[in-house]
């Protein structure tokens, strides 16, 4: 079951958490690119679980890259980057299909794709696809070389205080439960005029394939929900010099959906993982009842933590389309 973004660069995903591989089809990359394996190892990385409360399933994530020329550069044909998935337990996950998860896409998965449809680790809707995303940022990060990214987690549960991230997760994972978090992300070296004023806007694109990731709840750019509570002379950001630059950069970097040369500053909020192993009462329907249900598996407390990079990805994904878009 495949997935497709973009318009002129368009990633397809392909696989499942607990399919033999996942992974990702790159089409429209500009010639000439040089991508090895070693290139994607940063950003993979920062995806690896490592700290308390993360998963303990670990797989190599290794990326084996096929399309490229004997130079390992690009040509004019689709890259495919595939990830091994050998660090399985599908056992952990065969009573969901008739007790599913609350808040979770069991339910719906299976009823829109049959009965066959594997739900193990998640299937489509496990985190587990981020991998793929986090491979097609690192090669679109190639291709908008000149923007910079700085992406971080802003807050958990609430608190914004960055060291208190790693003892609430730990006292949260200790009790069985799960937290969300804030992660925000700002883009510089942005090229203006990215960007069309209505469908294609580039909040509407970059929102786009933003929640097309797991557990990504909301999306606001520049001062988002606050600002509804200024008045317009308070939060008008004033132009300051010919090339467009702005005082403040409350619209975090988009006008009228087109960018304005400015940093681009986006938050993504992401809900705590449904998959907790408290017990939760929900409905069973082989016994046609309201049951307790235990949750094995492996899963983080607070994904947003790990989900950093896969945001980050994520925007570049979209500014690399919309670039290629203006060539």
């Amino acid at each position: 079951m495949n997935n497709t973004f973009g318009h002129r660069l368009k990633v397809t995903t392909f696989g499942a958490s607990h399919a033999g591989e996942v992974g990702i089809m790159l089409e429209g990359i500009p010639k000439g690119i040089r991508l090895t394996a070693d290139m994607f190892a940063a950003d993979l990385d920062r995806r690896r679980p490592s700290l308390r409360g993360e998963t303990t399933r670990h797989e190599a994530d290794i990326p084996t890259i096929e399309g490229l020329d004997t130079d390992s550069r690009t040509a004019d044909t689709p890259i495919r980057i595939t990830f091994r998935n050998d660090n399985t337990r599908t056992a952990d996950y065969s009573h969901l299909a008739s007790h599913p998860r609350p808040s979770h896409a069991d339910l719906v998965q299976r009823r829109k794709y049959g009965q066959e449809y594997n739900l193990a680790g998640g299937g489509m809707a496990s985190g587990r696809m981020t991998v793929a995303l986090v491979a097609a940022g690192v090669v679109a990060k190639q291709i908008i070389k000149d923007m910079s990214f700085s992406t971080r987690l802003a807050e958990v549960s609430g608190d914004s205080n960055s060291d208190h991230f790693e003892t609430i997760i730990a006292d949260v994972a200790r009790r069985g439960d799960s937290v969300g978090g804030v992660i925000e992300c700002r883009v510089s070296g942005v090229l203006p005029l990215l960007g069309e004023p209505f469908f294609d806007s580039a909040e509407s694109v970059i929102a786009h394939i933003l929640f097309s990731i797991p557990a990504v709840k909301g999306v606001e750019f520049g001062d988002g929900f606050e600002g509804t509570k200024r008045l317009g002379s308070e939060r008008n950001d004033r132009i300051i010099d010919s090339e467009g630059h702005t005082l403040t950069n409350n619209e975090g970097g988009i006008n009228g959906g087109i960018t304005n040369g400015n940093d681009i500053h986006l938050r993504v909020a992401i809900k705590p993982t449904p998959s907790i192993t408290l017990a939760q009462d929900t409905y069973n329907f082989e016994h046609k009842s309201i049951e307790p249900l235990t949750i094995g598996g492996r899963h983080d407390a607070c994904i947003a933590r790990r989900a950093t990079v896969v945001v980050e990805a994520a925007v570049a994904i979209a500014l690399a389309d919309l670039y290629l878009r203006t060539l």
